[in-house]
């Protein structure tokens, strides 16, 4: 043990423990704390620095953490009475902490999952063998609103389709991690890591290195790497543009800011063009030439020719130059047929069909609408479950069966049983906790994780991530647009990675 890990650990056993003295799990699984009191393992100093610390003290530093992310910008807009309020995104000062164990085997999952989500996305725009053999209904496939039938015969640079995903994971109060869902769109949310990190290392500056906390700051480079890969084989020096809907899209911010941390141009569709069949970028010195696509637009609006075509965000004729390999999308289009949350139900199927392996994560246990006798126990079991549309995403569209009314319940039967291809339902999980600031005390809140997976050169998994937090008592939800916010992700590296982790 090191001299500043000795003095920290001292500090944790010093007998003052304002800030877990009455702390209490409740039952539920808590990410820092066992069912004994004692931390878990890789957050013992972290602890011991919380409980050496006056209530005053860890209140300031979660202000100033909160002062910091205003000032750099990180904010959203709140709706209803108080129209046009910025707020930060809300952060909270404790992290949630994974050790090495436990994350080697969530980074072999998660590369896992992809592998085989980005073959069966390629299987269903080319042979369809998956539908072909049974594994996967027709009917599914077929209804799915997000499968694009233009993007049949697609042959996107290296096969790759997904490049950049955000798969979210939720602990239940046995312990086991579960993905609760694919994000392969356009997934957001990695700029709030880096940046919570940042006040992080501000607020604990001592900890980071004493805990062996892998780093997740070059995460820009690794997807600039990504990118870059993807570019025409005979271009040796490519440029990569990130492509934005505009300034009133929620996640300008986080556009703006990957583009600047990866030194590429930020661009609308308005600022593109073909040329001669290449896409080009208007610049002061004349059109640029554009190799490769970061872009956070939805499928519908990149190509009015392809797609909506009232779509003024896009750029004509995008689509024709990506099928003759002359420019490469990430995301490629098409992805977010993955997202559908009925196909979700068949992921696991999916890798073993793939890969001819098991799932190293599995799905939290789904009950399709489509399928008559799953859909006769939701409607008999709608008070114990937890039901959710197809396409939707932010909380929203979901019933929470055991804190819904009867009206509540009666209006979602309703639903289920007029489209029942639209609804999944899973048993209502008890997500597990982490400590959270509340007032001047520490209580449990409801937590999720939104690790991310880039898909270049090989699959990299950033270690760390999102974590969400539901900031309301009891509350599940913990999507920002619902009372949400974020604390930090720490990764322990094991006692080989840490003599590689470079001082933070």
């Amino acid at each position: 043990m090191t001299e500043e890990q000795i003095t920290l650990a001292a500090a944790g056993g010093s007998g003052f423990s304002a800030w877990f003295a009455d702390y209490d799990t409740e039952g539920f699984y808590d990410e820092l704390i066992d069912p004994d009191g004692q931390p878990r393992a890789g957050a013992e100093l972290l602890v011991g620095k919380i409980r050496s610390l006056g209530r005053n003290d860890l209140l300031h530093r979660q202000q100033a953490a909160e002062r910091l992310l205003f000032r750099m910008g990180i904010t959203f807009n709140v709706y209803g009475a108080s129209e046009g309020t910025e707020k930060i995104f809300p952060f909270d000062l404790v992290p949630r902490i994974i050790n090495a164990t436990e994350w080697q085997r969530l980074n072999r999952g998660l590369k896992q999952r992809i592998r085989a989500l980005n073959f069966f996305i390629d299987d269903v725009y080319h042979e369809q063998r998956i539908v072909q053999d049974g594994v996967v209904p027709r009917e599914i496939l077929a209804s799915a609103k997000s499968y694009r039938e233009v993007c049949r015969g697609l042959n996107p640079p290296r096969g790759i389709w997904c490049h950049i995903t955000g798969t979210d994971l939720v602990r239940d109060r046995d312990g086991q991690i579960y993905v609760l869902e694919d994000n392969l769109r356009v997934p957001s949310g990695v700029s709030y890591v880096l940046q919570n990190r940042m006040a992080m290392k501000r607020s604990f500056p001592q900890i980071f290195q004493a805990s062996r906390v892998l780093p997740v700051v070059d995460y820009p480079s690794h997807l600039l790497a990504t990118l870059e890969h993807l570019a025409p084989e005979a271009v040796a020096q490519p440029t990569v543009v990130l492509m934005t809907p505009g300034v009133y899209n929620s996640a300008y911010y986080e556009h703006s800011f990957l583009a600047q941390q990866m030194g590429v141009e930020l661009v609308e569709g308005r600022d593109l063009v073909v040329r001669d069949g290449y896409v080009c970028m208007r610049t002061t010195a004349g059109f640029e030439r554009v190799d490769v696509i970061y872009r956070r637009i939805d499928d519908d609006f990149i190509d009015p020719q392809t797609f909506r075509a009232d779509s003024v965000l896009g750029v004509p004729g995008l689509i024709d130059v990506y099928r003759q390999g002359r420019v490469a999308l990430a995301n490629a289009p098409g992805t977010g047929v993955a997202d559908d949350k009925v196909i979700y139900a068949y992921v696991e199927k999916m890798i073993r069909y793939y890969l001819d392996e098991d799932a190293i994560i599995p799905n939290v246990p789904t009950y399709v609408c489509f399928d008559e006798s799953q859909r006769r126990y939701v409607l008999e079991h709608l008070d114990e479950l937890v039901v959710k549309a197809a396409n939707e995403a932010g909380g929203y569209g979901m019933l929470i069966g055991p804190h819904s009314t009867r009206e509540e319940r009666e209006e979602f039967a309703g639903r289920i049983q007029q489209n029942p291809r639209n609804y999944i339902a899973q048993p209502t999980l008890s997500l597990s906790r982490v400590p959270t600031v509340v007032g001047d005390r520490l209580e449990g809140r409801h937590v999720d994780f939104r690790p991310y997976i880039l898909y270049g050169r090989e699959i990299y998994v950033l270690p760390g991530g999102l974590t969400r937090v539901a900031l309301r008592q009891g509350s599940l939800v913990v999507n920002s647009s619902q009372g949400g916010g974020s604390k930090d992700t720490w990764v322990i590296a094991t006692e080989e990675e840490s003599r590689d982790v470079p001082s933070q």
